[in-house]
């Protein structure tokens, strides 16, 4: 018998066509549509590998109803929201797909930046709704960009790095600070200048946050690091949600004690909290860090030359928890 592959969401059609070449594959069609819990319960009761994205929670209960799951296939670069642990006692791989999203990141980062601060979405809807308040009007003051300070926290990685080279195009002072400094020989090659936090924020007119989700990183951006910024300083977040306390955000933002957002992430996706919706000074993407037709053709098919490792009784190339191989 053919295995059987569910996907949660619609994927580049080249990955769809590869795994159709060798199995059975249903999948959720809307491109809007989360799968619930009860959605991916009843999936996997029926197939032999899961494909799921980043919004995809695979949690234990999940996994128990996968009776015959041979893989788990995430195209996502961390295994986050998956028990890897479940699956690992019960010897089901768990793969994710390399580090491809660096640039694409990188771009929405700035975008996200450039619109809060020039207030574009703002003036999108002013047009569309047929005002025009003038080409010298001070309708819609915004905040310059060239020659600030942006501040990385969790700068050092690729991604911080990537949008360090973005910012030199427009000629910014490019602070960073991570638990693990790095040479100064990188630092001088990123052109990046490495300050102790609490300067960070203080001194940055955009904090650009780049640090990975884990224990540590958790509400890195809270009450006490908001008060620390300045008041004409803007916060933009592409990194996880849930480093940013979100409940302080909307706080510090209502009170006007940072000048406004641009978020791709948030701590509750997909619930976004409703004061920020309602804000001018923010401007929301719903998690379009990947989201490049041709960087999303790549990442799927990564995850389809796992899927055929795992066909195939090899160790896939991305496995999480490769010592079930062992």
């Amino acid at each position: 018998m053919r295995p059987k592959i569910f996907i949660t969401q619609p994927v580049s059609q080249s990955a769809i066509e590869r795994l159709r070449a060798v199995a059975d594959v249903t999948l959720n069609t809307d491109t809007a549509h989360i799968a619930t819990k009860s959605e991916l319960l009843n999936a996997v009761r029926d197939c032999d590998i899961l494909f799921c994205l980043l919004h995809d929670r695979v949690d234990r209960d999940v996994i128990a109803a996968g009776s015959r799951l041979r893989a788990i296939a995430s195209m996502k670069i961390t295994p986050s929201d998956i028990d890897v642990e479940e699956a690992t006692a019960r010897r089901i791989p768990v793969t994710v797909i390399s580090p491809i999203v660096t640039e694409a990141t990188a771009d929405i980062h700035f975008a996200l930046l450039l619109a809060v601060a020039r207030r574009v979405v703002e003036g999108d809807r002013l047009v569309r709704a047929g005002i025009f308040p003038g080409s010298q009007s001070a309708h819609l003051l915004g905040a310059g960009v060239h020659g600030k300070t942006i501040g990385l926290i969790g700068g050092g990685g690729r991604i911080g790095r990537a949008v360090a080279r973005r910012a030199q195009g427009f000629s910014m002072r490019t602070l960073y600070w991570t638990p693990r400094r790095k040479p100064e020989s990188e630092e001088r090659e990123a052109g990046i200048i490495y300050v102790p936090y609490d300067q960070l924020l203080a001194e940055s007119d955009f904090v650009s946050v780049h640090a990975p989700l884990n224990a540590e990183t958790r509400h890195l951006v809270g009450e006490r690091e908001l008060r620390l910024m300045k008041p004409t300083a803007f916060l933009v977040n592409t990194a996880r949600g849930p480093v940013v306390d979100e409940k302080a955000l909307v706080r510090a933002l209502e009170e006007r004690r940072i000048a406004g957002a641009g978020l791709d992430v948030f701590e509750n996706e997909p619930r976004v909290e409703p004061e920020l919706v309602a804000m001018q000074n923010v401007v929301l993407t719903p998690h379009l860090g990947s989201a490049v037709k041709e960087l999303r053709n790549d990442m799927a098919n990564v995850v389809v030359d796992n899927i055929m490792a795992v066909l195939e009784n090899r160790q896939p190339p991305n496995c999480w928890n490769a010592e079930i191989y062992q």
